[in-house]
């Protein structure tokens, strides 16, 4: 939902009572019934009747003229994604994947659309670039057009969208529209990597109940409560075999997806810290993949591999986000330094070089 500068408390503040106003005016949440399957986090929707979606005309990231009312008789999942995000609004295009792919052969009865949120990026190229890193050029489109007409759209949606200090905020929302081109169910997308299935399996169902005939969704399966640095905790590794995280001595992570911006370009840099912090005394830096936010399972071991000499770095595989969440990370690509005893002792939102990264680690350390 916001990209071009470092994540911040209060830009977290403000989309959560975006979010709060924005349900009160849109429609009345219901209460969530209790789930042995979902966690306390996943929003369960908020109920809007059957009110006539809003149409609308835009361009896709192919350049092609879409309108809202050509898909009239298949259920629309509409999200409102800014296309520079690298925080909440992958968990939420994921999700929408995910959610199609759990429906099964009806998943041709459903279009997954997003709506631009970002009023500096309106070109095609920008939703195309964003569709492409992200494995979904042709899995969904992605619509932008002029700063006026988006700013309609948002409007007929009740999408707010502000920019401070270079950041974008907006309401993360995201609707179900039924096959008469009506609004059902509107989903916030809660900033939690372990819930990207949990979400995803949410929406399938309600999609699912707007389909003729009977379509059945697996619940989702395998824990998603945070592992926090302080406990032990096992991850396989990319190249075979597997890594013990948590306390026992000090440990500088870097969590990251291969769709993370500059990661071709950044990563053997990050390689060049790992070289000097053997002779310096400074922690060994990790690679942590949040594997359920790649478009691929096989996406960063894939660029790593394609690099001049591979990486040289350790890879781990954070298959739910579990760790993620438990270690703190709002954004990719995120560092986090722990202490011998598991603490989060310093975390960074976004790239640093070799020479600023072994600064901050040593400062933090001492």
């Amino acid at each position: 939902m916001r990209r071009n500068v470092v994540v911040r408390v209060a830009t977290a503040v403000v989309i959560v009572a975006l979010a709060l106003v924005f349900v009160a005016w849109r429609g009345q949440t219901r209460p969530p019934a209790p789930s042995p399957h979902l966690a306390a986090f996943v929003d369960r929707g908020a109920n809007l009747g059957k009110k006539p979606a809003p149409d609308f005309t835009l361009q896709d990231q192919f350049g092609r003229t879409v309108s809202l009312a050509q898909f009239r008789g298949k259920v629309v999942v509409l999200a409102f994604v800014d296309d520079q995000c690298t925080t909440i609004c992958p968990l939420t295009t994921q999700s929408m994947v995910m959610a199609k792919r759990l429906l099964g052969p009806a998943a041709g009865r459903v279009v997954l659309l997003g709506v631009n949120a970002n009023p500096l990026h309106t070109e095609v190229q920008d939703v195309a670039s964003y569709s492409r890193q992200h494995g979904l050029l042709h899995s969904w489109q992605f619509l932008t057009g002029s700063g006026a007409q988006l700013r309609q759209v948002w409007a007929k949606y009740g999408i707010a969208v502000q920019i401070a200090k270079g950041a974008i905020d907006h309401t993360p929302a995201l609707y179900v529209i039924d096959r008469e081109g009506r609004e059902r169910r509107l989903f916030m997308t809660a900033t939690q990597y372990a819930g990207i299935g949990q979400e995803a399996y949410v929406l399938a169902r309600e999609v699912a109940s707007l389909l003729p005939g009977q379509v059945r969704v697996a619940p989702p399966s395998g824990d998603v409560q945070a592992v926090s640095p302080r406990k032990p905790a096992t991850l396989s590794l990319a190249s075979g075999g597997q890594v013990q995280l948590g306390p026992g001595h000090p440990r500088l992570y870097l969590f990251l997806d291969a769709w993370a911006p500059g990661a071709r370009q950044q990563l053997p840099l990050q390689a060049q810290y790992a070289a000097e912090a053997k002779g310096s005394g400074l922690p060994p830096l990790m690679l942590v993949d949040v594997r359920d936010a790649e478009s691929s399972p096989t996406a960063l071991p894939k660029l790593l591999a394609s690099l001049p000499g591979g990486s040289g770095l350790p890879l781990a595989i954070d298959r739910q986000g579990r760790v993620a969440d438990g270690y703190g990370v709002q954004d990719i690509p995120w560092y986090v330094l722990t202490s011998d005893s598991g603490k989060v002792v310093w975390s960074h939102d976004g790239w640093l070089s070799p020479a600023a990264l072994a600064q901050a680690v040593g400062k933090a350390g001492s």
